[in-house]
């Protein structure tokens, strides 16, 4: 499979790094802009989960530059510095990243905080759901702390079984909730985005980083329970727009040659770094059938091995391979 075969299938991908953009995402909460117009009169924002920080991108476009704005990026990982921007390295999960980001916005709260992250793919679709509405609680206990009255706050949102329940936690604290799916979504995932607006917390609100939000105990007087509400859902983006499901050929509409652009901004230290060393240096185990090796080579294996009826395990050699260090 060839480097440019991501720009056929994914066309906001190619997009992205024609326009400098770290990750497609920007595209997102672009249209989620244009729906909600969610920049509009933001001077102070947070961006968690930020990594590799394609929405701290167009944040520091739109309200970095300003003289009194101020952009506070949280990440796990590692990310790579952009102007006008306050970086943070933590957990937001964790009370002492959550006490620093407050730290920021003493006496001066924000008016926007957003969050794109989602947990690390298991493939147990239960336990997949269940760590993204936790990862989004983290992050409405922060906004409660540092959002000022009639503030937004957006966050990625899974259209699963349990997002009635979401979302009557989140209407407690704002006084428009509605779930948005962009154009550059893909309609194969069930991703999409929790548009908060008008933060307008309970009488009597106290925020405390150590108490869980989803409990219910500031809604038994305003809520009738989750399974009477109705999410609205909203498809936002131009209609014309390119579809994030299509392939597009890579010959541009005007007629000029397509040229192949590499990633803006490659990863600092992802996960699949040592184990694109190890395959390079072949140091990986390659699977073979026994009529694929010769005696000699078998007698030469490193003991013990725990291998499979019928199969050999046999170390590669590095020409089998070709690196793709692309994220």
């Amino acid at each position: 499979m060839g480097r440019t075969s991501k720009d056929k299938r994914d066309v906001y991908y190619c997009l992205a790094k024609e326009n400098g953009w770290r990750a497609r995402s920007a595209f997102k909460l672009l249209q989620l802009d244009e729906e909600f117009n969610l920049f509009q009169g933001v001077k102070r924002a947070v961006d968690l989960c930020a990594a590799p920080g394609s929405w701290s991108q167009v944040l520091s476009q739109k309200i970095g530059g300003q003289s009194s704005g101020q952009v506070v990026a949280v990440d796990l990982q590692a990310m790579s510095p952009l102007p006008g921007l306050i970086q943070i390295q933590g957990d937001i999960t964790q009370l002492s990243t959550a006490k620093e980001i407050i730290q920021h916005f003493e006496g001066c709260p924000a008016d926007l905080v957003v969050c794109d992250g989602a947990p690390d793919v298991t493939g147990l679709h239960d336990v997949y759901e269940y760590m993204q509405a936790q990862l989004l609680l983290a992050a409405l206990n922060i906004a409660t702390h540092v959002l000022k009255l009639g503030g937004c706050f957006v966050a990625k949102i899974f259209w699963g079984r349990d997002v009635t329940l979401l979302y009557s936690q989140l209407r407690i604290f704002f006084y428009s909730v509605r779930c948005a799916k962009p154009k550059s979504s893909q309609n194969s995932s069930i991703g999409a985005f929790a548009v908060c607006q008008g933060y307008d917390p309970p009488e009597g609100f106290i925020p405390d980083l150590t108490r869980p939000l989803l409990d219910h105990s500031y809604d038994f007087n305003q809520l009738d329970g989750p399974a009477r509400f109705i999410v609205p859902f909203v498809a936002c983006g131009d209609l014309s727009a390119y579809d994030s499901d299509r392939s597009y050929p890579l010959d541009l509409e005007d007629g000029s040659e397509y040229k192949y652009t590499p990633p803006t901004q490659p990863p600092i230290a992802p996960p699949y770094q040592e184990a694109c060393k190890l395959k390079k240096n072949g140091q990986l185990a390659k699977e073979l059938l026994p009529n694929e090796c010769s005696i000699d080579k078998v007698d030469n294996l490193p003991q013990p091995l725990t291998v499979p009826q019928g199969h050999i395990l046999l170390s590669p050699k590095v020409e089998d391979y070709e690196m793709n260090s692309s994220p």
